[in-house]
C-alpha cells in the first residue's frame, strides 16, 4: 500500500493472537503502534536505528526490528511481542523462566528483544556451538552482561521445555 506523507490507512494485523484494525499514518513505526496505540509496552525502543535489537518482535514468525518497520508494512501480518510469550494461566514461557534462573537479564531493557530473537531458535540451542549461538543472537546488544548468562538461559529453555513435555506425558 502506497501512502503519501500525512495520509492514513486502515491496516489489519493480529498481535499476540488478537485481531486489530488500526488507522495509521504512513510515517508511523510498528514499535510506536504497539506501544502507544495498542498499549503493549514490553517492546522497548533503544537506539531507534535498528542496531540494539531492543525492539525485536516476530512478524509472521520471523524476528524483525519494529523501530525500522513501518506499521503499514505489517498489514495482514501476525505479530508476536514479548507479552505474547506466555499464556497467563500457564506461567512463564520456558525462555522467560530460563532467563530468570540463569541470570540472563540484568537491567532488563534488552531482555524482550533477546527473548523474541531466541524464540525461533531456543529448542535447538543446546546443539549449537557457542559461536553459532552468539551469531544467532548477534543483532542484540546488552551493556550489562558478558552474554554468558544469556547463552545459558537460551540453552536452558530447551531443557525446561523438554521437562514440561515429559511431565505432561
Amino acid at each position: 500500500m502506497a501512502l503519501n506523507p500525512g495520509e492514513s490507512a486502515r491496516i489489519e494485523l493480529t498481535v499476540n493472537g488478537i485481531a486489530h484494525q488500526i488507522d495509521v499514518e504512513a510515517r508511523w513505526l510498528l514499535s510506536d503502534v504497539l506501544r502507544h496505540t495498542i498499549g503493549l509496552t514490553g517492546t522497548h525502543v533503544g537506539c531507534e536505528h535498528g542496531v540494539c535489537g531492543c525492539c525485536t518482535v516476530l512478524i509472521d514468525g520471523e524476528p524483525a526490528r519494529s523501530c525500522l518497520t513501518f506499521a503499514v508494512q505489517t498489514d495482514g501480518a501476525a505479530i508476536t511481542t514479548v507479552e505474547g510469550l506466555a499464556a497467563s494461566d500457564d506461567g512463564l514461557h520456558p525462555l522467560q523462566e530460563s532467563f530468570r534462573m540463569h541470570h540472563g537479564l540484568q537491567c532488563g531493557y534488552c531482555t524482550p528483544g533477546f527473548l523474541m530473537t531466541a524464540l525461533p531458535i531456543y529448542e535447538r540451542a543446546p546443539e549449537m556451538s557457542d559461536e553459532e549461538l552468539r551469531k544467532a543472537i548477534s543483532g542484540q546488544l546488552c551493556r550489562c552482561t558478558g552474554y554468558a548468562g544469556i547463552l545459558s538461559a537460551i540453552r536452558g529453555a530447551a531443557e525446561i521445555e523438554r521437562s514440561r513435555k515429559g511431565a505432561e506425558s
